[in-house]
């Protein structure tokens, strides 16, 4: 589409039906052909060929083609924006950098290939050069957002450094004289020159300069933000430690607009630091640069005062007043000297601040944050004051008092919240519980009546009581009660069907059918959530995480690359972001989409995610050493190389999306999160470098002459064993850390962040049966470079470490037997760290098949030279060394073990078909008649994923019996 305007008349058969642009690149390739045949030399009907190659898979003929065209160095524009276009498919931008390198120095003088060469720069992020491309576009045009960038790519240049000295010494100070420059001979002309020039002044350090910059005639220019000068001032005010400024600013804007709360939190730290400095105005001059300052509790108290006095005689009601008040009492209570002031009690204010905003959505959130003012003593009295001012009526005596319109449900949905929030259901017992359950799904149904004219699109108002409702259930199920988790599902598959779009729903339906093993309705709600851009980066871990350990493989790799699609198309995108601030001046912005690139680049999730979807590809795809060997090599892996970057690892997740109302002792706490962060890097070090010792086999899985140390260095082979050995080193190291990280015994809250797979791995034995396959590889080799005659010893430790490793096997496939669903007293319980046992052994037994299969590449050669022996010594019974009894005795007892687990497989499969559910009646007092159907369907969608799982599992372990009953020296 960039090309076909400007296309001359021989390409217009080639883009006529817009091939390229339907993705009909076959006949693309044909029709350019056929323009071929009689122009030769058409540079563009090549290079669209060769777009059209690229987009077929055959990369290597286009890049091929491409270079033939570049070879070349082409000048016309047509064959430069294709080449562009086809470079940025292959992921190949700095390739663009030499094309207009070639064309600039052909046509010197052009405008836009110089500004294409820029760009091509930008993409690739070589500042150097584009702060010299960018003087060169000047020179010939001298316009002034060319100068600009080539003054933005010394400040990239600042930021990029490694040298912070050098970067402040050398870099930045240049890009300040070339600023200055221009101030002197007045060019400034728009705001994006002087947000440069204060970017400059701010990294120097330069706070003074910056701030006489802004309130000086070039800030007149900041007009394109809201308060844009202001708030620079303010920034500067506070790195100078100007507090009389800050103090007079901060009141003047409160006075244009008492709701702003950012100026309020300025307005009071500035008022305590100057009397923790004992400041005091000057007699005659004026308080300061912005005016009048408070510097006093006294006058910070009538300041709030008056603005109260004020919102009362406002056209619309204002919370930040009332709000400042409570803040100010929260601050001198702090510094224990509130009684003196009579601000008044925080009960009444708190009950007071209610009573006039209490009908909004905002009104819980805006108490959460004051309620720690309250005395516990008090948490009862206060719910009762909240509930004894909202218009509730009952229909007969002994019945729920309901609202009557959507102002009195939104006060009592928010007196709910607070209550949940001050730990009163958290004291109920059981009983109480299930009754105030029961009251919330009343109060949710009524509330329905108020939505009957929303949207699919909008959510109901009553929602948040389903919400609660689930909260208190799954409190229960915490303390045992196993029901409790189904009527959780259950009134959130109800709630779902009212509110379509409510996220809080999915998110919730997510994270308890994946603690219940049942990944199959998963992957429908993540979709459904539509999440955008970084949402997939810091709420990908609810889906992520249990994507491969449940069974579904197929569901589990589409939802990985799901995921990896927008990382990887995160670095092209964002260079696109970068070029657009270029472009269109945004100078301030460009270091922050930088910023933003390495932080997707370091994501925890994001290597997380490439780790679990390349063991993963390995395991549905290689299935004997040679596809093994092809895999690793399409995957790009080696074990020498560790491309995750542990140090700069960020922990991007959004570990707050699940709504909680529970009390600061309940919530997810800092330590958690800390806790999580080093857990799941433990966990990712072990994966990855069981991952790395995979991809280590097919390096060894070539016969060595034996005994010949010269050959085997020349080889590089030995070089290869040290590596693998090494690794080994490092995930026992990791195995231990994960141990003793486990020792903790860390209990995160439901809703907080989920645990790893690290636990199950070292619990069920899959640990101790990796780690030794990686063991008996290193033995293997010894064996090959040793050879059979003076290996008695190694023989034997082999053939000990196959019959361990068969009693290993046959103890983790032990702790896979059970039934996943079973009926207790009427009661549905689940077993889905049963599915987690199946799917580590079905990884286990995969990395066995893959030593297996070395094994055989190294005896195989062994057992044909005893042969040829034996037929030239024409004797009929050459002794078999026992390395090779003890082989075919391992093999056989794996393909029996194996079948024994494809047997109990097909077991579970005939259970869960046959398992009638729906005759099932719960014993719950909760299970209500209008449930009955949502019930149906949650136990129909926890059925049906269990019945997927063992069947993917039973297909990929016959495709491991197969690969088994092949390996026969």
């Amino acid at each position: 589409r960039q090309i076909r305007g400007s296309v001359s008349s021989p390409f217009s058969l080639l883009l006529r039906d817009n091939y390229l642009d339907n993705g009909n690149n076959k006949m693309a390739i044909q029709q350019a052909d056929k323009l071929l045949k009689k122009h030769k030399d058409l540079h563009c009907a090549k290079v669209l060929k060769a777009i059209g190659l690229q987009r077929t898979g055959k990369q290597d003929e286009a890049y091929a083609l491409a270079q033939e065209v570049a070879a070349l160095e082409p000048t016309d524009d047509n064959s430069l924006q294709a080449l562009t276009i086809l470079y940025r498919e292959m992921h190949r931008p700095e390739l663009v950098t030499k094309l207009y390198e070639a064309a600039v120095k052909k046509v010197p003088n052009s405008e836009e290939y110089h500004s294409h060469l820029f760009m091509a720069y930008a993409r690739v992020g070589e500042y150097k050069k584009m702060q010299q491309a960018g003087m060169a576009l000047y020179k010939i045009v001298p316009k002034n957002p060319y100068y600009f960038w080539s003054v933005m790519s010394l400040i990239m240049q600042s930021i990029s450094a490694q040298d912070e000295n050098l970067s402040k010494t050398m870099f930045l100070p240049l890009a300040e004289r070339m600023v200055e420059k221009m101030v002197k001979e007045d060019k400034i002309e728009a705001e994006a020159e002087v947000e440069l020039y204060y970017m400059i002044l701010e990294r120097l350090e330069k706070y003074k300069e910056a701030l006489d910059v802004v309130r000086g005639k070039l800030g007149e220019k900041l007009t394109s933000e809201l308060q844009s000068r202001e708030n620079k001032c303010m920034a500067m005010y506070k790195k100078l430690r100007r507090w009389p400024e800050c103090n007079a600013l901060a009141r003047r804007l409160l006075l244009k607009n008492s709701d702003d709360w950012q100026f309020y939190i300025t307005y009071f730290d500035s008022v305590f630091q100057l009397i923790d400095e004992s400041w005091t105005p000057p007699a005659e001059e004026e308080h300061s640069l912005e005016g009048e300052v408070h510097c006093s509790i006294e006058q910070a108290v009538k300041f709030i005062e008056e603005r109260i006095t004020e919102e009362s005689k406002s056209s619309r009601p204002l919370r930040g007043p009332y709000l400042a008040k409570l803040e100010l009492i929260r601050r001198l209570r702090h510094r224990g000297c509130n009684n003196e002031y009579k601000l008044g009690d925080p009960e009444e204010l708190m009950f007071q601040y209610f009573k006039k905003f209490g009908d909004k959505p905002c009104c819980f959130t805006d108490l959460k944050v004051f309620v720690d003012l309250l005395p516990p003593s008090q948490y009862t009295k206060f719910i009762r004051q909240l509930l004894d001012v909202i218009p509730l009526s009952a229909a007969a005596e002994n019945e729920v008092a309901l609202p009557g319109d959507i102002k009195a449900l939104q006060q009592h949905l928010c007196v709910v919240q607070l209550s949940r929030l001050l730990g009163i259901y958290h004291a109920m017992e059981k009983k109480q519980k299930l009754a105030v359950v029961r009251e919330l799904m009343l109060r949710y149904r009524h509330g329905l009546e108020f939505g009957k004219s929303c949207l699919k699109t909008e959510l109901q108002f009553s929602d948040y009581y389903c919400l609660l409702a689930v909260h208190l259930l799954l409190d229960l199920w915490l303390e045992g009660e196993e029901a409790a988790v189904w009527q959780c599902l259950t009134l959130l598959e109800e709630g779902l069907s009212h509110s379509p779009s409510n996220a809080q729903f999915k998110l919730l339906l997510i994270r308890i059918y994946c603690r219940l093993g049942a990944f199959e309705p998963v992957s429908e709600l993540y979709s459904s959530l539509d999440a955008k851009h970084i949402q997939h980066d810091t709420i990908g871990y609810l889906l992520t995480r249990y994507a491969g350990s449940l069974g579904h493989y197929t569901a589990a790799s589409q939802s990985c690359n799901f995921a990896l699609r927008f990382f990887h198309s995160n670095q092209k995108d964002t260079s696109e972001y970068i070029i657009q601030a270029y472009k269109y001046g945004a100078f301030e912005k460009i270091p922050e989409f930088i910023a933003f690139r390495n932080r997707l680049n370091s994501s925890l999730h994001f290597a997380q995610v490439r780790t679990e979807r390349m063991l993963l590809d390995l395991l549905l795809e290689a299935n004997i050493s040679s596809s093994l060997e092809e895999s690793i090599k399409s995957m790009s892996l080696s074990p020498e190389e560790d491309d995750i970057p542990w140090k700069d690892l960020r922990d991007n997740r959004d570990l707050t999306v699940l709504f909680s109302w529970d009390p600061k002792d309940r919530d997810i706490s800092e330590e958690h999160r800390k806790l999580s962060l080093e857990e799941e890097t433990l966990w990712l070090r072990i994966r990855s470098l069981t991952l790395r010792l995979v991809s280590g086999l097919p390096t060894l899985s070539h016969t060595i002459q034996p005994k010949n140390s010269e050959k085997t260095a020349e080889n590089g082979v030995s070089s290869k064993i040290d590596t693998i050995r090494a690794l080994l080193q490092q995930l026992e190291a990791a195995v231990d850390s994960g141990k003793k990280f486990l020792e903790q015994k860390i209990q995160y809250p439901v809703l907080g962040p989920p645990p790893t797979r690290m636990a199950g791995f070292f619990s069920n034995g899959s640990c101790q049966c990796q780690t030794s396959l990686f063991y008996l590889v290193s033995d293997i080799y010894e064996l090959d470079t040793n050879g059979l005659e003076d290996s008695a010893e190694i023989q034997e430790r082999i053939g000990n470490s196959f019959k361990s490793l068969v009693e290993r096997l046959t103890d983790l496939f032990n702790k896979c037997k059970g039934d996943l669903i079973e009926v207790r007293d009427g009661t549905l319980k689940t077993h889905p760290n049963l599915l987690e046992n199946l799917v580590f052994f079905v990884e286990t037994i995969s990395i066995a098949l893959w030593v297996l299969s070395y094994c055989d590449s190294v005896l195989r050669p062994f057992k044909s030279n005893l042969q040829k022996k034996k037929k030239k010594k024409k004797e009929s019974s050459v002794a078999m060394p026992p390395v090779f009894t003890h082989f075919l005795d391992y093999v056989t007892e794996l393909q029996t073990l194996t079948s024994n687990v494809i047997d109990h497989i097909k077991g579970l499969e005939i259970i869960l078909t046959a398992l009638k559910l729906e005759e099932l009646s719960l014993k719950d007092t909760l299970h209500l008649q209008e449930e009955k159907k949502f019930t149906k369907t949650v136990q129909g969608k926890v059925q049906s994923s269990y019945h997927h799982s063992v069947q993917e599992i039973g297909e990929l372990l016959k495709k491991r019996l197969d690969t088994i009953k092949k390996l026969k020296i």
